[in-house]
Order: structure tokens, then sequence, then C-alpha cells
């Protein structure tokens, strides 16, 4: 069973480079208090950490 991960947005895009609201966009993450549940890959450990500021990650089982 592949690993998954929570990944909530917790801060605004609001004043952050277009690279990052194009990462948030890429995670599936619009608005602050949305959550979505993602395969732990490479990419997308790459693109949490391009917005690790604004989200906060958890593991699921």
């Amino acid at each position: 069973m592949a690993i998954k991960l929570k990944v909530k947005q917790v801060r605004s895009s609001i004043g952050q480079t277009e690279k990052q609201k194009a990462t948030l966009k890429g995670l599936g993450l619009f608005r602050p208090g949305n959550t979505k549940v993602l395969n732990d890959t490479p990419a997308i450990r790459g693109m949490i950490m391009k917005v690790q500021h604004l989200v906060s990650v958890e593991p699921l089982e």
C-alpha cells in the first residue's frame, strides 16, 4: 500500500510569487483550510518543499 500525505494549506498565497501560487494549484490547494490527501512521491515532496511555509503535512496510514 502506498504511503499517503495529508497536506493542508495554513497560510494565504497573497503576496507570494507566481511560482508558489502555481505550486499550490498543482497540489490542489486554493485557499487556507483546504486539505488534500496525496501519494508520497518525490514530485509531491518537491512541491511541498517549495511551499513549506504555507502548508502543513501529516503522514497517513
